[in-house]
């Protein structure tokens, strides 16, 4: 029999019943009766049961090319979030008081936490939920200006979200000369734009607020109306950095994803719910406004990087060839989007989801 060593494993998926096995072992929460994988994607997220009517979220935190999970400072800014009444998922501790303990897995250790079950639903199409969602992002970044915990070991800022993913996609198996030259041109536009716009804002990011990251639920009446409250999850990709990148992230999960679809005046319209929940509680300068469509390429660059150092686990279909030659003409035409003045149906013919 041929033996595989520790550097031949990408990554290993353990079964719920194993997860379930290791949270009773770690965490003083009692006897778990059902655990679940519910998402494979950058980690692997399990949902468990406890005897005691308790509902968690498990997060096996896979290798990432950045380097080793963020779970200091992404725990840290829970708690401090949830101090200040903000809804979030927040991390629950293990029997020693740490918020996460290591599996020991062919592959290597890997960091197992475990957070708070939220219910609901995303927003979805719903205007009044994607405005609240602007609006509870707002006031977590509000909430967030006085953390003083550890300090985040990444940074949501143009080199830490450009230039490693620049190398990681001029590495890939798909990626030939004609495509490098490319990506290489585009990366070194982003740096000269992102030159021209000094002055940026920075906050305390979710980092990954797509529209899928947050449930909605009825909060107290105001005026006798219901009203919608987001609480936030999965803070993996937490950190400081640029306020313009954070929100660009909802605005690169709604767009087109090819130059011959302009946005529909729906996408619009639930783009501008967002931006006006948002402007409800904190201002957005011009400059940021005007940033947001650069990072908009900045997004989906740092996107590609991903799954560029997910190929040993994904494999080169997650990224073929033919697909990648779209990517670069795509990015180029998010660049020019008027984020600052509006956009318009006729402006925004904009990039397929990564």
């Amino acid at each position: 029999m041929f033996a595989l060593n520790a550097q031949s494993i990408a990554q290993t998926t353990p079964t719920g019943a194993a997860i379930a096995q290791a949270v009773m072992s770690f965490w003083a929460l009692g006897s778990v009766k059902h655990c679940v994988l519910m998402r494979r994607g950058l980690n692997q997220v399990y949902e468990l049961r406890f005897d005691n009517g308790r509902h968690a979220i498990a997060r096996l935190s896979a290798e990432r090319p950045r380097g080793e999970p963020n779970i200091a400072y992404e725990t840290a800014l829970l708690l401090h979030l949830k101090t200040r009444d903000i809804p979030v998922a927040a991390p629950l501790a293990t029997a020693d008081g740490s918020f996460s303990r290591a599996l020991d897995l062919p592959e290597g250790p890997r960091a197992l936490m475990l957070f708070d079950f939220l219910r609901g639903d995303p927003p979805g199409e719903s205007l009044v939920d994607i405005e609240a969602t602007g609006r509870g992002l707002a006031q977590l970044h509000t909430a967030a200006r006085d953390y003083a915990g550890p300090a985040s070991c990444y940074a949501l800022e143009v080199p830490e979200l450009l230039d490693g993913a620049l190398q990681r996609m001029l590495t890939a198996p798909t990626v030939d000369e004609t495509l490098a030259q490319e990506f290489a041109a585009l990366a070194a536009a982003l740096h000269e734009r992102f030159a021209t716009l000094p002055g940026l804002t920075r906050v305390h990011c979710h980092g990954d607020c797509h529209g899928s990251n947050n449930f909605m639920a009825d909060g107290p009446e105001d005026r006798g109306e219901k009203n919608r409250v987001a609480a936030f999850f999965d803070f993996d990709d937490s950190g400081p950095g640029l306020l313009a990148y954070e929100l660009s992230v909802y605005l690169w999960a709604l767009l087109p994803r090819n130059l011959e679809t302009p946005a529909s005046t729906v996408v619009l319209e639930r783009w501008r719910s967002y931006l006006a929940g948002y402007t409800s509680v904190r201002a957005v300068p011009d400059v940021d406004l005007a940033a947001i469509a650069p990072c908009l390429a900045l997004r989906h660059f740092w996107i590609m990087g991903e799954y560029a150092g997910r190929i040993p686990v994904w494999g080169t279909q997650a990224m073929p060839t033919h697909w990648l030659r779209k990517q670069a003409p795509l990015m180029r035409a998010w660049m020019d989007l008027p984020t600052r003045e509006g956009l318009t149906a006729e402006a925004s013919s904009t990039p397929e989801k990564a």
